[in-house]
């Protein structure tokens, strides 16, 4: 290994070595100076990922501006996610080393996936942050609901393991290999069928980390029993870790149709399932849970449209999904105590209680709806876009026809937010002012939100560069 190498790696080995350090130093003596410390860790992988332009090829792993950008972002998350989690996890007696520790872990397996040039590797990549979710879904202790949260979405990861590392042996018995180039190399021509039962397998595996139908059923109960900056963690970066493994194995069945078609029945699923199960939910959790099924089926419809731009436009539009969730699970992250207040009638008149919450709140719900000058108008432009100069009319028609249905039940936050009196002898947030960690953490996506939705293009030509 060269100091290039070396360099290039860093960002892994900072989060790696910090979350060790965190563990061990917060064995013997704990505080909440180790949230502090990760704070710092993560910002240091950021700026070292965003700042030195390091290249790196090594067995396994391949730093390239593609894992950089990815691995940035999903740091940024992270980031984002600690900050809101000092204040929340000292009201609801959130405490330990093991909290800070795991999150480091977990971003330290979301840089390995985007930096994998194997199968292995990527199987290793995603499990670890899978597995660093197992504990913080289940992170509070005596909550039955994270309890329970926690055993569903233990079962149902263990199984997408066991599927996706199945899919890796037939894949490896049908060529030979598990490097990624090597793989697309010799997949010229129609796949032998041990391959592509490998293949779909994988795919299958894949579907449970990006709520893809038939593997979204965990879902809403996990989102609405783990606390609040886990949930805002888990719906982004960990659905930004799996596009950017996904980016890595399409182009490992070539020109194969039958690839077009499963994205096609996977894209149409979540569109349909996703939103109008969202329209039946009271429980604010439980309608971002089931809105982000239908958001996954527009970043299946983009790589249905892969060969006319689609994967660029599926990693701009999760891109703005991922930040538009962070800020709404942020909200509910600053304004919950042990007590939730999850129901989306208890938001009723936030927006004049408690204005920045209930302004980021609404900005998060436009950009969700695809509303300008929120940035998901323009990520679903994108999106309907690629799908129109892929010839797939008819999906496009669907994605549009649901995206109409979804500003229904996201705009009926922002009614209760605001154009509903707070008088009413109902059990409501309570007010509370937010310190200046928590008015940063709001600030910060809602302020890209805008920037995204006002001036994309920066974001859409690094893309254009990055992914092929």
């Amino acid at each position: 290994m060269t100091s290039g190498d070396l360099m290039a790696l860093m960002p892994i080995l900072i989060l790696v070595s910090g979350s060790v350090l965190c563990l061990l130093v917060g064995a013997v003596k704990p505080g909440r100076y180790l949230y502090t410390a990760a704070i710092v860790v993560v910002s240091a992988a950021f700026l070292w990922s965003c700042a030195v332009p390091d290249a790196a090829i090594l067995p396994g792993l391949s730093v390239t501006p593609f894992s950089r950008f990815s691995a940035a972002f999903l740091y940024g998350t992270g980031i984002i996610s600690l900050l809101l989690s000092l204040s929340y996890n000292s009201r609801c007696g959130i405490a330990g080393e093991e909290y800070p520790a795991t999150i480091l872990f977990a971003l330290a397996g979301m840089g390995v996936t985007c930096a994998a040039t194997d199968l292995l590797m990527l199987f290793l990549g995603l499990e670890a942050f899978t597995f660093a979710f197992y504990i913080l879904v289940a992170i509070k202790r005596g909550s039955a609901g994270g309890g329970e949260a926690g055993l569903k979405y233990l079962l149902n990861g263990t199984l997408s393991a066991a599927i996706l590392a199945m899919g890796i042996a037939l894949v490896y018995a049908a060529r030979g290999t598990i490097k990624l180039t090597e793989l697309v190399s010799t997949g010229g021509g129609a796949p032998e069928p041990l391959f592509l039962v490998g293949g779909c397998l994988i795919l299958m595996g894949m579907a449970f980390k990006l709520s893809l139908v038939p593997a979204h059923l965990w879902t809403a109960d996990v989102y609405q029993g783990a606390p609040a900056p886990v949930t805002a963690l888990l719906s982004t970066s960990s659905k930004g870790a799996s596009l950017a493994a996904l980016l890595l194995l399409v182009p490992l069945f070539g020109t194969w149709h039958g690839l077009h078609d499963i994205l096609w029945l996977l894209a149409l699923s979540n569109l349909l399932a996703g939103n109008l199960a969202a329209l039946a939910q009271k429980n604010l959790k439980r309608m971002l849970a089931w809105s982000s099924v239908g958001q996954m089926g527009y970043v299946a419809l983009a790589l249905v449209a892969a060969h006319a731009g689609g994967a660029r436009a599926a990693a701009f539009y999760l891109v703005v999904y991922a930040t538009a969730g962070m800020a709404a699970f942020g909200v509910v992250s600053v304004i919950s105590d042990e007590d939730g207040f999850d129901a989306i009638e208890a938001y009723r008149g936030l927006g004049y209680r408690n204005p920045l919450a209930g302004a980021v709140l609404a900005v998060a719900m436009f950009s969700l709806a695809g509303i300008p000058p929120a940035a998901g108008f323009m990520g679903k432009f994108a999106v309907f876009a690629a799908a129109l100069r892929g010839g797939e009319f008819g999906l496009a028609l669907v994605g549009m026809l649901s995206a109409l249905v979804a500003v229904f039940f996201y705009l009926r936050v922002v009614v209760v937010m605001y154009m509903k009196s707070s008088d009413a002898p109902l059990v409501v947030v309570p007010v509370r002012r937010l310190n200046i960690v928590e008015a940063a953490a709001l600030l910060i996506p809602a302020f890209v939100l805008v920037l995204l939705g006002v001036y994309p293009q920066p974001l859409l030509e690094l893309l254009e560069k990055i992914i092929i």
